[in-house]
């Protein structure tokens, strides 16, 4: 109930005459930079941009004074990984992007590229800002290639949505990522490192003009030679310890990639091992119990022991409920994670990760204004965002939920909006 009321008031600041230039005064800023937290100050942002951050009550002619008296004020959140905007309905073929059969242009998958396929009216997109969220990592989560190719970072509002086009690669080298590389890890290991040695050894610009017998096509090395660079993140999904041991030895052979490891259930068994190596991890800090043979060490204090260990943590792996990433953390931080530290799994980390930390993920100046204004501490499920600024601009707290709940909420008054089927007599 509280969060529904929260909607309500906050749909009222939201209109369209709002300045370009304001001051957020009077909250609790978790700037998530060099400030740290910055008791009842303000943010002056201008053309989209964050001006300052200050201590105390200082706002210049010409802003416009929002008030945040009492309120917890952080960048806005970041979804570390998912397939937002890639896909709506997941059994409607027609609005999912995020799986993909074989095609000519790849023989690995290294050369698939999401960033034709964000489409920025998905409901998700609206559905997720509403809670604090407004960039996000999106990829494809389901192929029977090696790589799942080219990710992408966007930003959860406006028609042009991509931040960062190939911003990351990602690969699933557990028991799905064997199955699909000859049902075996004995084979995918072999195959990864091949496609690496031939993408590193293919010299000049493969033009159509010469032979080429490749693993891989030419678009798949053109896509490698940039990860093999260390110009792009590569993600490497695993749970078992034993896989992630290979991650490390991977990161060992080939020490120019940025291997950044994904969802690692049983991370926590080699996390002095992970900090040594300085891979980061993303995460769900939301298992507690075995989902499968490779995630026989799940626990709750997952995030907790990584942090403990030295290894920066990320969270939030989901896409229709990615919106449910601060409830994670706040378990996570319920399991011993330190509570700024959760808060820069969803902000600091995951842009640092994606190479976006001079863009977003901390209140600072110079960098897009990301703003959320919470009721309360943002980690607890009883508090909520009640605004949310993209690239400088109010969100409307609207949507399609919000919009099916005040269509349903004066059932059976006379000034409701309802289809006939639902007006009654009495």
């Amino acid at each position: 109930m509280r969060k529904l009321a929260v909607l309500l008031a906050t749909m009222s600041i939201v209109t369209s005459t709002f300045a370009d230039n304001y001051a957020i005064v009077g909250g609790k800023i978790h700037t998530m930079g060099s400030q740290g937290i910055v008791d009842q100050g303000t943010i002056l942002v201008r053309d989209g941009r964050i001006e300052s951050v200050q201590s105390g009550e200082s706002v210049p002619e010409g802003y416009e004074r929002i008030d945040a008296s009492g309120k917890v004020v952080t960048p806005g959140f970041i979804g570390a990984l998912t397939s937002l905007g890639l896909v709506e309905v997941s059994s409607s073929s027609g609005v999912v992007d995020s799986s993909i059969e074989m095609t000519p242009i790849s023989n690995t998958g290294a050369a698939l590229d999401v960033q034709y396929a964000v489409n920025p009216d998905s409901s998700l997109l609206a559905i997720t800002r509403l809670e604090g969220m407004t960039s996000a990592a999106t990829a494809i989560n389901g192929s029977k290639y090696l790589f799942g190719g080219l990710g992408a970072i966007i930003q959860l509002s406006g028609q042009s949505p991509v931040l960062k086009s190939a911003a990351f690669m990602t690969i699933d080298v557990g028991s799905e990522g064997a199955e699909h590389t000859g049902g075996s890890r004995a084979a995918l290991w072999v195959m990864l490192d091949k496609v690496f040695e031939e993408a590193s050894n293919a010299a000049g610009d493969l033009s159509a003009e010469k032979p080429w017998y490749g693993l891989n096509t030419r678009s798949d090395v053109k896509a490698l030679k940039r990860v093999i660079q260390g110009e792009v993140p590569l993600l490497m999904r695993a749970d078992r310890a034993a896989d992630i041991r290979q991650v490390i030895a991977f990161k060992d052979r080939h020490p120019s990639v940025k291997v950044v490891l994904v969802h690692g259930v049983e991370a926590w068994r080699v996390a002095s091992e992970l900090a040594q190596s300085n891979i980061p991890v993303i995460i769900d800090p939301e298992y507690n119990l075995p989902g499968g043979f490779d995630q026989m060490g799940a626990t709750l204090s997952n995030a907790a022991r990584l942090h403990q260990a030295g290894v920066s943590v990320a969270i939030g792996m989901d896409t229709h409920n990615i919106r449910l990433a601060a409830q994670h953390a706040g378990n996570a931080v319920a399991n011993g994670l330190p509570h700024e530290v959760g808060l820069e799994s969803l902000t600091r980390v995951p842009a640092s990760i994606f190479g976006l930390d001079t863009e977003v993920g901390r209140l600072e100046v110079g960098l897009q204004a990301d703003i959320v204004i919470w009721s309360g501490d943002p980690l607890e499920v009883t508090e909520a965002a009640e605004s949310v600024f993209i690239n400088g601009l109010p969100i409307k707290m609207e949507s399609r939920q919000t919009k099916l709940r005040d269509r349903y909420l004066s059932l059976g008054t006379g000034n409701s909006k309802k289809p006939s089927q639902y007006q009654r007599s009495e």
